[in-house]
Parts: C-alpha cells; sequence; structure tokens
C-alpha cells in the first residue's frame, strides 16, 4: 500500500495536468509564396476565432486554445507535407485550419491527414477535384469548389454581353481545375474562349505568353493565377504591350495587393471570390475593427469559419479526438439547431455543452453538402478608380 498511494496520486496529477493542456489547431498556410498578400488577414481572421473560444472559458470544461502557424507555401508540395507533419507529430495539434492552395492540401491530405488521421478544414483549397479525393471523412471545406465558381464568371460574361475571352491559368490543380470549369460554363451560354495557356509562376517575363493568347483574339482575358506571382505578370505583360485591357480575375486574383499595384490601369476588370451579404459577414467586419485586418477580406470569413467549425465540432463530442469529432462537424455547420454568427461561439459551445443543438451559420452563411464541402455563395466586383467595388453577390 505505501507503494500504491504515491502512484495513484501521480497519476491523479498527470491525468489534472492534461486537462489543463491547451488544445492546438493548426495555421497551416501560404504565408510565403504566391498567395502571402492574401494570407495574412486569413489567418489573422482564423485565430480570432480560436482566441474567441479559448477566451470563452466553457470550451471543454474551460481547456484554452491556441493556434501553432505552419507555411504550406502553396505551390510547394514537398514544403507543405513537411510543415503539417510537424504540426501533427511534433507540435501535437488536434486539427489543422488549411491548407491555403489545392496542390498542397491535396499533399497534405495523402501524406499528413490520412495516415495520422487527423481533421482539416480548409477555408481556400477550391479544385474541383477535392471534392472527389478519399479523405476518409477528415476532410472539409468551407468555400465553394471552383466548379460553383466557373459557373457563375459564365454567368457574368454572359450577362455583361462579353462574346469572346482568351484565358490564361497557373500551372497547378487549381489553375487547371478552374479554368476548365469556366471555359465549360462559358461555352455552354454560348460564349467563346479563344485560345487558353497555361503559365508558370516566378518567370521575369511573360510576354511569349500574351503574345500567344493575343493572337487569337478576344474582348477580355481571363487570369485564373494569383496576385502576387505569375497572374500578375501577365496583366503586366498585357498592359505593357496593349494586348489586353480589361481582364476577369476569379478568387486568387482578388485583393488589394493587385490594385495597389496596378491602380486605375485595372479599371472595368471584374473579380469573383467567395462572399456573401449575410447579416454574419457584416457581424464578422465589425468584430475585426481594430485588429488589424478586414473582416471581408477574401477568405477571411471561410478562414474565421474553419476555425470555429473545427472547436465547435469538438465541443459537440466532447473530445479532441479527430476519429471522434469528424463526426461532428457537418452536425454543427449545418440545421436543425439555434443560429450562431461571428462573436457568438461562447454562446455556441454553451448550447452544445447542455446537450442542445446549434447551426453554424458564421461569417459565409455556411451549409456544408457533400463531401463536407461549402455549398458557396460568390462576391462580384468591378475595379473603379484603382478600388476594388462590390457590385453583386450570386
Amino acid at each position: 500500500m505505501k507503494r500504491v498511494l504515491p502512484l495513484l496520486c501521480a497519476a491523479v496529477f498527470a491525468t489534472a495536468a492534461h486537462a489543463q493542456e491547451p488544445v492546438k489547431i493548426g495555421m497551416l498556410q501560404g504565408f510565403t509564396g504566391p498567395t502571402e498578400s492574401l494570407v495574412k488577414p486569413m489567418a489573422l481572421g482564423g485565430e480570432m476565432a480560436i482566441k474567441e473560444v479559448s477566451d470563452s472559458g466553457v470550451f471543454l470544461g474551460g481547456r484554452t486554445v491556441v493556434p501553432v502557424r505552419g507555411d504550406s507555401t502553396c505551390i510547394d508540395a514537398a514544403a507543405a507535407t513537411a510543415a503539417a507533419d510537424r504540426l501533427v507529430t511534433s507540435e501535437g495539434v488536434q486539427g489543422i485550419n488549411g491548407a491555403t492552395c489545392s496542390g498542397a492540401t491535396t499533399a497534405v491530405l495523402n501524406n499528413v491527414v490520412r495516415p495520422n488521421g487527423i481533421v482539416m478544414i480548409s477555408p481556400s483549397a477550391t479544385s474541383p477535384a477535392l471534392s472527389t479525393i478519399e479523405d476518409d471523412g477528415y476532410f472539409f471545406r468551407t468555400a465553394p469548389s471552383d466548379a460553383r465558381q466557373g459557373q457563375i464568371i459564365g454567368e457574368i460574361l454572359v450577362a455583361k454581353g462579353i462574346k469572346t475571352a482568351a484565358l490564361t491559368y497557373t500551372n497547378n490543380d487549381y489553375g487547371k481545375g478552374l479554368a476548365d470549369s469556366i471555359q465549360a460554363a462559358y461555352e455552354a451560354k454560348g460564349g467563346k474562349i479563344t485560345a487558353v495557356a497555361a503559365h508558370e509562376d516566378g518567370k521575369a517575363d511573360y510576354s511569349a505568353e500574351v503574345a500567344t493568347l493575343a493572337s487569337a483574339g478576344g474582348e477580355v482575358l481571363i487570369v485564373a493565377g494569383y496576385l502576387d506571382q505569375g497572374g500578375k505578370g501577365m496583366i503586366q505583360a498585357a498592359l505593357d504591350t496593349g494586348a489586353f485591357e480589361r481582364f476577369v480575375l476569379p478568387d486568387g486574383m482578388v485583393g488589394e495587393a493587385l490594385t495597389d499595384h496596378f491602380g486605375k490601369a485595372l479599371d472595368g476588370s471584374i473579380g469573383t471570390n467567395p462572399g456573401t451579404d449575410s447579416p454574419g459577414a457584416s457581424m464578422l467586419a465589425k468584430l475585426a475593427g481594430g485588429k488589424g485586418f478586414k473582416g471581408d477580406d477574401p477568405y477571411v470569413p471561410e478562414c474565421y469559419d474553419a476555425s470555429a467549425l473545427l472547436l465547435l465540432a469538438m465541443q459537440s463530442a466532447g473530445s479532441t479526438d479527430s476519429a471522434v469529432y469528424k463526426d461532428h462537424v457537418v452536425k454543427v455547420a449545418n440545421a436543425p439547431g439555434e443560429k450562431i454568427y461571428p462573436g457568438e461561439l461562447k454562446k455556441g459551445l454553451e448550447i452544445l455543452a447542455k446537450g442542445g443543438d446549434i447551426d453554424y451559420v458564421g461569417g459565409t452563411a455556411l451549409e456544408l453538402i457533400e463531401p463536407g464541402e461549402s455549398a458557396g455563395s460568390f462576391r462580384e466586383t468591378v475595379v473603379e478608380n484603382g478600388k476594388w467595388k462590390t457590385v453583386a453577390y450570386h
């Protein structure tokens, strides 16, 4: 008995200490690379939701939550895999918000998420291929598929009377999938894609690619790329040579960094990115006030919602074990239940702690459809006087 009592006390203290350890959420985003300017506010949005839950005092009996950052680089699959592996095996994160881009997300899903059984919710990986990828039920996304964005762009072009367009895309999973979706949707509505040309990121000169596209003609140039890399270079070459004066810019090209660089030279160009005019969107914009970023910047609401979903699912399951709480992600995201908006995460946690149901609406009017991705709505913007202006929601 003399030996049993100390051992028993040690076990009790160890259990109590473990219960007070912070829950870690991996923030796996492209902090460097072609989406760097997009990711800075995104990550802050995702971390704001984590802090809101941590400060609530009601998460899993009072446990705190901390974010741990990892750099997926967006385009380097090996680097993304290494960063994710570090988050899971060394840092011990219980869920991942990320990755930013589709190629990196695919690599992490195959090499880290499935082998380790860890839930990952991407706020911005939009490749249609991710809708059918094997994920063992561990992968979700708060951004809609580019199959939907392609339809929206096709509708906008036709509605504006644009009958011909040239198309360039960044040569990766995201770019190719989006380009295929745009072309199929636009041509199904009677439009004509005059030419399609891939471009590589990181080049100093894109005049050859632009010349190929210009030779085929087109009223606009659709640029399915990245605003900090090749997409920006394609626009620069088009403007320098006078090949195109008006551009159609999907989500990876929409950001203030682009308009800050080109200014009024982009006037008349059209942008699309996930967005909604739901009450949650304005609530999130107010919540972010004074915190160094805008709550309605591209993919900030999706990143906030990804963090919120991870933690609300854990609360619903009463567990940080991915194998357990993965089955609660869709449950907390969809009806039935009390609607929960940005800034109301404590309320949602309290309802779940009492065994109630919630319908997490968040900043994106979130509704998850099979296979665990956002049904999605999109914001249409135009550039006027060198600034993005929202003109419609689809």
